[in-house]
């Protein structure tokens, strides 16, 4: 059993304590999907959950999109939520899915996980990626002295991390984050090598 896992998250959700979600899709997010031409891309967003990137695809015309998130609740809520809409919703551990992905969107879901599963997170993202696929996303460029997510991390340790499976195009502090997040994050856009 993860140190985060189902149980945990899913209380989170029942008690309404989500202040990770800011109530939209991330600037920095919404412009780098506002330049992407290629509807077609197949998309994966872990950790998804109120979904408000989908939100955003959607109405920018991706057609290909899969969401997931481990807690129940969550998953409850964004299947209302996108009741209308072709959006495929998986309640179920990163770890244990199964797929092939031309784009994944990190979102708050790095910084989620438990740090000693960062190199397996690396690797499952590297498995999950088709040839040529991407991980773009915000990071937290910060340290949060918690015992309990978000747990933050440096560009040093990122590109020390990434590097061996991903070819790290982006990796910048993030110019257009949110006020609460001004000068905390990167932005990153990982190649899969």
């Amino acid at each position: 059993m993860r140190n985060f896992d189902q149980e945990y998250w899913n209380n989170k959700w029942e008690n309404s304590q989500i202040g990770w979600d800011i109530g939209s899709a991330s600037t920095a997010i919404s412009e780098y999907f506002l330049q992407v031409e290629n509807k077609g891309l197949k998309i994966l967003i872990p950790g998804c959950g109120n979904a408000h990137e989908a939100e955003l695809l959607l109405k920018e015309g991706f057609k290909d999109i899969t969401l997931l998130d481990i807690s129940p609740k969550a998953c409850e809520l964004i299947s209302k939520k996108f009741s209308e809409d072709e959006v495929e919703i998986i309640c179920g551990d990163f770890f244990a899915h199964h797929g092939k992905y031309d784009l994944i969107v990190e979102q708050t879901f790095f910084c989620a996980l438990d740090p000693k599963l960062r190199r397996e997170y690396v690797k499952k993202m590297h498995e999950l990626l088709a040839e040529n696929g991407k991980i773009v996303g915000l990071l937290f460029d910060r340290d949060f002295e918690g015992t309990t997510p978000p747990f933050g991390g440096t560009e040093e340790e990122y590109r020390s991390l990434f590097n061996e499976k991903f070819e790290i195009r982006t990796l910048e502090r993030c110019y257009n984050s949110i006020k609460p997040r001004e000068n905390t994050e990167v932005f990153i856009n990982f190649s899969k090598r």
